[in-house]
């Protein structure tokens, strides 16, 4: 697990080694052990992504990822590409060669797409035509294919290559995705999430909304996957209010509610997955 905590607020033009410094007690109202603090980024950081075992990357406002060794703290690579602030992150692999490599995948505010060679520092596409910015990205290594979420909710390929897509009329665009069982998709838009179906036909694919769930009182922040059956979604519900949620624990300000997926028979003997409360 990365026992760092990023930050610093100063700019730096290059790339410096041993860019960890040691706190030690200068935060005693701080309740964790902190290692070490990296140096880097001047803008709040707000993604942090696993690479391999040794490597991990950040990104947030400034705009710029950076990758860094775990084991030293030391800087390998500052991606700088993007113009505006960093609103989504996650990991990839590409085909090099006849292996595939691990690799980034940004967005940004300035409407851009890109994928990063985290070995060389180089980025490998770049998608820069989007009509809105994205908000977030899955990968569904199962299809083959990548999705980014905001406005639309597209699918692409290996390639970059569009697949296909579907528009959403929301302010608020798709804020977050979950991959579930059967080539479902969990999707957080504004106070509902969206349940999303990806349907194959040969070499063509295709997405359609299956159901809308509106449970939450407030717009809906995170969504991740426990397991195969079970998701969770979280929501601010506002000015200090307290809920209760299908009898657990009350929590202050936030709402986290479990979504249960089981399996439903139809006639003729065809399944599938429904959401049940």
């Amino acid at each position: 697990m990365l026992r760092w905590i990023l930050g610093g607020r100063e700019a730096q033009g290059t790339v410096q080694k041993s860019a960890a410094l040691f706190i030690g007690e200068e935060q005693p109202k701080n309740c964790f052990t902190e290692m070490q603090v990296l140096k880097g980024h001047f803008d709040i950081v707000r993604f942090l992504v696993q690479i391999d075992d040794l490597r991990f990357a950040s990104a947030g406002d400034d705009g710029l990822v950076l990758i860094w060794n775990v084991e030293t703290g030391d800087c390998l690579f500052e991606l700088r590409g993007h113009t505006q602030q960093i609103t989504a992150m996650t990991s990839y692999s590409f085909i090099r060669g006849r292996n595939a490599h691990a690799a980034l995948l940004t967005a940004s505010s300035d409407r851009t797409l890109s994928l990063w060679d985290p070995d060389s520092g180089n980025r490998v596409q770049n998608i820069s035509d989007l009509q809105s910015s994205v908000k977030c990205l899955l990968v569904l290594d199962c299809l083959d294919v990548w999705l980014s979420g905001g406005n639309e909710l597209c699918v692409w390929n290996r390639d970059f290559e569009l697949q296909c897509k579907t528009v959403h009329h929301s302010d608020a665009g798709i804020s977050a995705m979950v991959e579930l069982p059967k080539n479902f998709i969990a999707a957080a838009m504004d106070k509902e999430i969206v349940i999303f179906k990806l349907s194959l036909s040969g070499s063509d694919i295709a997405v359609m909304a299956m159901r809308h769930l509106a449970d939450h009182q407030d717009t809906i922040h995170s969504l991740i996957s426990i397991n195969d059956g079970l998701f969770a979604s979280g929501s601010h519900i506002g000015a200090g209010g307290k809920q209760p949620i299908r009898g657990q624990t009350e929590t202050d300000r936030e709402i986290h509610s479990t979504h249960e997926l089981r399996w439903r028979v139809y006639s003729g003997g065809c399944r599938q997955w429904s959401v049940c409360f």
